[in-house]
């Protein structure tokens, strides 16, 4: 294969510079970038966050801040050239030329429409020929364009509100109302993140089959390195708004030339890796992947020994939990060992932060849950045995308070001992940002102050819910390392949660599996892979292991 697009390329990208401007200086997110995509073809770029990936994507479409500067000697999409379009002109080319599907389908619906409406809204504004003048021809199209995307019964999905679809149905509805105006480039941000193995294969093949039926060429963006390799035939990378290497994807996956990309290769998580291979093998001792990146704190000491299940730390007996109608767990049992790490693992909406919920105590629920520990007081009051990582850490940390206030209340709270500097050495949190609000702060810092958080007293159980979907690989790699080292240095038990089975993989001492909120395996990390039994295990484990392949198969 070679390095361009045979056919005549629907994206033209020539010294593409993007820079924004701040209140004291200007700053340059992309620079002299170029590349071409052609007609059919599906083409990802791949970095770190804040490496210019959603930049690039923006500038196709001119959705950019104001005051921002953007230079090009050619910026050509469908044939326009979009740094002359006036406004008229630009509107009809973002209404007819492109499209973007979001990493977020949740915020990207209206949720006081049904979604059949939201999509016919589409064919009667944008649409073709006689959907954009007919009411019923917009809802033939539209039932037409939501079994296109493998949605079953057409009728019943378009009557209902995006509330009502898990996030995979939603994925498959933006997608449906992103080619309802047929458009010659379709803009993918992050699409599936967030989305389980088997739902994740499940969107991107229909993307796949899409693209070949319609002809639409495709830009993927996202950190999930094997993910792109696996559905785009060539790949971009992107280091500081500078693209350090292009080619065939197979080649850039597996015979990387630039440093930054053998980087990013080695900070992937290795799915046939378990967690006793990587404490035997010292992984714990900040890994050469992490090193390739940044500097870290003193080194963690050796392992103390695996895991010891067989000795509760909870027992779950029978949790049910219900929501009005629908039922989000029904008789899930089992323990947690001292010291263990439990991964969690099942598609959207099977139960699993519902779960973590109830452990936390942040839900009702029906049964029993025990914790075999012997409370601890700060005067009368009882110091909490769980604290929770969660996924979405700007949600959780308050916006108002430095990260320097945001520890010393934990601290007090969880009756710590050590002094906020000590705690955010303990946990790689940099001097310099104690003083700074989240705001200030990049993901992968922002989901360290949560762990920081966690660790300011000591707790028998610390619930991980998705700490590192929404990060790059390398900062997902730095984060596994240090939640790795924290765990062994403190002996505290795990329940981590995620829809990605090869992090799973590396941090689980056992692994459960969750259906339609059934607990239906459970069982040690390794066997899950090399014995699963369940047919839903089996697909997860199948649809992990195909995201890793490259587009040629090799």
């Amino acid at each position: 294969m070679s390095g361009r697009p045979a056919t005549t390329p629907v994206v033209r990208v020539a010294g593409l510079n993007v820079s924004y401007r701040t209140r004291r200086d200007t700053v340059a997110a992309l620079r002299g970038l170029s590349f071409e995509i052609g007609a059919g073809e599906s083409y990802g770029l791949v970095g770190e966050s804040g490496s210019g990936k959603s930049t690039a994507a923006l500038a196709l479409t001119r959705y950019l801040p104001a005051g921002t500067e953007l230079t090009a000697a050619e910026l050509t999409v469908a044939g326009s050239e979009v740094l002359d379009l006036d406004p008229p002109a630009l509107r009809a080319f973002r209404a007819s030329a492109l499209a973007v599907v979001y990493q977020e389908p949740g915020l990207a619906l209206n949720p006081t429409m049904p979604v059949g409406e939201q999509i016919a809204e589409v064919y009667r504004l944008h649409g073709a020929g006689k959907h954009g003048a007919n009411r019923a021809a917009a809802r033939e199209a539209t039932l037409a364009a939501i079994a296109r995307v493998r949605l079953s019964p057409p009728e019943q999905i378009a009557g209902r509100y995006p509330h009502e679809l898990s996030g995979g149905q939603q994925q498959r509805i933006v997608i449906a109302m992103a080619l309802a105006s047929q458009p010659q480039l379709l803009l993918l941000d992050e699409p599936t993140t967030g989305l389980d193995s088997r739902v994740e294969t499940e969107i991107m093949a229909l993307i796949d089959q899409l693209r070949a039926e319609l002809g639409f060429a495709s830009l993927l963006i996202s950190h999930n390195l094997p993910l792109v390799a696996a559905h785009c035939q060539r790949i971009g990378v992107l280091r500081r708004g500078v693209l350090v290497e292009e080619g065939p994807a197979a080649d850039v996956l597996l015979a990387p030339q630039h440093p930054y990309t053998r980087a990013l290769i080695a900070a992937l998580p290795d799915i046939n890796a378990s967690r006793r291979s990587r404490l035997q093998q010292g992984l714990n001792h900040y890994s050469e992947r992490s090193r390739a990146f940044a500097s870290t704190t003193s080194p963690p000491p050796p392992a103390t020994g695996e895991a010891a299940p067989d000795t509760p730390l909870v027992t779950v007996d029978n949790l049910t939990k219900r929501y009005n109608r629908r039922t989000a767990l029904r008789d899930v049992s089992f323990t947690i060992g001292r010291g263990e790490v439990l991964g969690l693992v099942g598609e959207s909406g099977s139960g699993k932060t519902t779960l973590g919920m109830s452990l936390a105590g942040l839900t009702g629920y029906q049964g029993t849950i025990s914790f075999h520990v012997t409370d601890r007081h700060r005067g009368r009051k009882v110091l909490p045995r769980v604290q929770v990582v969660f996924q979405g850490a700007d949600a959780s940390l308050n916006p108002r308070r430095t990260v320097r206030q945001v520890l010393t209340r934990s601290i007090e709270l969880l009756g710590g001992t050590q002094t906020v500097e000590q705690l955010a050495e303990r946990t790689g949190v940099a001097e310099e940002l104690l003083d700074k609000r989240p705001s200030q702060l990049s993901g992968g810092q922002k989901q360290r102050v949560t762990i920081a958080r966690a660790f300011a007293g000591h707790v028998p159980l610390v619930i991980c819910d998705e700490p590192t979907s929404a990060l790059d690989v390398s900062s997902q790699a730095r984060l596994l390392d240090l939640l790795t080292e924290l765990q062994e240095r403190s002996g505290v038990s795990y329940l981590f949660i995620s829809h990605d089975l090869a992090v799973v993989r590396q941090v689980s001492d056992r692994i459960g599996v969750l259906f339609d909120g059934e607990l239906v395996e459970l069982k040690a990390a390794d066997e899950i892979f090399t014995r699963p039994e369940h047919p839903y295990t089996q697909s997860l484990v199948d649809s992990a292991l195909s995201l890793r392949r490259p587009k040629d198969g090799r």
